[in-house]
């Protein structure tokens, strides 16, 4: 663990995948063709509250969907990029635009599509629902599955690391 807080401690940047990670991965269809996704509030908070540390954040899917698109902004996403179909061109513009290294940047995915990101930033994480290659691949895997937790696990991970999550505490507390 004590690696894993060496890393989260660089981090600058959370980039997230959305289907399976932010969600539960189901995708919901209603009678006229609709899309709707379901998202955990408390990964929102714990985003929000990272967020105001400093950090910046992140979505970088291969699908787009005006769902997302609506969740990104009410969380306030500093930087979104849906339907990308090449991850790795999609990370290197992010970091191009932000004047980050990869080495500053955490990933949290859930499957293939999401290894170019994942062997390239300081930080690689899945859920525990990745298939073993994945996982291999990833620096930690949550405890909390996508769209259950996942999300704010690793931004309370990272607070802790960066010494911040007791002051975003004590504002609660007082």
């Amino acid at each position: 663990m004590r690696m894993i807080s060496e890393q989260a401690r660089k981090v600058k940047l959370l980039i997230m995948d959305v289907d399976g990670v932010m969600t539960d991965g189901r995708i919901y269809y209603d009678a006229r063709g609709e899309e709707s996704k379901s998202f955990y509030v408390q990964d929102g908070l714990g985003l929000r509250l990272l967020q105001g540390t400093g950090v910046q954040l992140a979505i970088i899917s291969g699908r787009a969907d005006r769902c997302v698109e609506h969740r990104a902004q009410a969380l306030k996403i500093d930087h979104y990029y849906g339907g990308v179909h090449d991850k790795k061109v999609a990370l290197t513009e992010l970091l191009d635009k932000t004047g980050l290294s990869a080495e500053q940047c955490a990933f949290i995915g859930d499957d293939l599509i999401d290894l170019p990101i994942l062997t390239r930033v300081g930080l690689a994480v899945a859920v525990p629902e990745a298939p073993p290659q994945v996982r291999q691949h990833c620096h930690y895997v949550t405890g909390n599955s996508g769209g259950h937790g996942a999300v704010r696990e690793l931004a309370e991970l990272i607070m802790q690391a960066q010494g911040t999550f007791e002051g975003v505490l004590a504002r609660y507390l007082a």
